[in-house]
């Protein structure tokens, strides 16, 4: 036998098993499930809350001064909440029947820091409560066993604690140093973590006594720690770096870091798909990443282009799909859903 064909017979050899495997089945693939135009002028969407048990998918529109309720099973708008000036975190606590709307104003408010939390009713979908929540309110956390709000304000450097028994009031201000980014609540070290994003801090407050207990400098690799996501389950901390496009992983209850992943440009939001152990990042520039979760790592399986602004992100549990408000595709304010098919 030549020596070339030996070879041959080995390569072939070496091959089969893998084809016979399914591990020289193409990769994973993106695809576009839903795609369904919003009413209304385009504008800027911001946070997302979806409440699964009633499948109602409440989106921020900060762009037009509201929030759209969307039935994700039936693929229709089914309402929308007003009386807002420029929404952007929210929060929801289905045991109150609440929905928590940070809303920082336009025009003078902004300038003067008149912003506030609007507390909205689930049932009725009208505002039964507003509180005074200074500059600019953005990203927020609940605390269940305490019926407490912890809400992150960008622009004033504050965290703003609401709860108490009813009705519900500010009870707290806590003075962070630097910018808030995200909040998130750990359940099992029952603490309350939010970004200093100016100052490449995570501070850590206890949720009964609303004191900062501790505070731990990130590593110069992330830059301006914007995003924050907490994985009860594996007990990690997940930190979008919109500065330098980095993901941070945290390990939980300790803030070491443990893994560095690259992002698409300008990362903002993360989404967790727990039963698929999948966590999704979403980014100003369209890109977004989608990474698995196994044994405390993580493991990029997609990124790519979902579409413009693109900064958004929702995943409906029992689909998979995960929901990216887009403020203008040909002039139309968009609602699209995506989905990642294993290869």
């Amino acid at each position: 036998m030549q020596p070339i064909t030996r070879f041959l017979l080995l390569l072939v050899a070496l091959l089969l098993p893998n084809l016979a495997s399914g591990r020289g089945s193409p990769p994973d693939t993106m695809q576009r499930m839903a795609e369904i135009v919003l009413p209304g002028a385009a504008g800027r969407f911001d946070y997302m809350g979806l409440d699964a048990a009633k499948d109602r998918l409440f989106i921020n529109q900060m762009g037009a001064g509201r929030t759209l309720v969307f039935d994700p099973r039936q693929q229709r708008l089914i309402g929308q909440i007003v009386g807002l000036a420029a929404p952007t975190g929210i929060t929801l606590a289905p045991a109150l029947h609440l929905a928590f709307i940070s809303d920082p104003g336009a025009g003078l408010d902004r300038v003067w820091g008149d912003g506030r939390v609007v507390a909205v009713s689930l049932r009725t979908l009208a505002v039964v409560q507003r509180f005074a929540a200074g500059g600019f309110p953005d990203g927020s956390a609940w605390v269940p066993a305490l019926g407490r709000l912890f809400v992150s304000n960008e622009r004033g450097g504050v965290e703003t604690v609401i709860g108490g028994d009813a009705p519900l009031r500010v009870e707290q201000t806590l003075e962070l140093g630097g910018e808030a980014g995200n909040s998130a609540f750990d359940a099992a070290s029952n603490r309350v973590l939010v970004n200093v994003q100016s100052r490449g801090q995570i501070v850590a407050i206890d949720p009964e006594t609303m004191e900062i207990e501790d505070r731990v400098t990130l590593p110069a690799t992330c830059q301006h720690n914007h995003g924050l996501l907490v994985d009860d389950a594996d007990h990690l901390a997940f930190v979008a770096c919109d500065g330098n496009a980095r993901l941070l992983t945290l390990g939980l209850p300790s803030l070491r870091p443990v893994q560095l992943n690259r992002l698409g440009r300008d990362p903002d939001v993360l989404a967790l798909d727990a039963r698929r152990q999948r966590l999704w990042v979403a980014s100003e520039s369209g890109v977004v990443s989608v990474f698995s979760i196994a044994a405390g790592k993580l493991r990029t399986l997609w990124r790519g282009f979902v579409g413009p602004d693109a900064h958004s992100v929702a995943i409906d549990p029992t689909t998979g799909w995960a929901w990216f408000p887009l403020a203008n595709v040909g002039g139309k304010p968009v609602l699209r859903a995506m989905c990642l098919t294993m290869g």
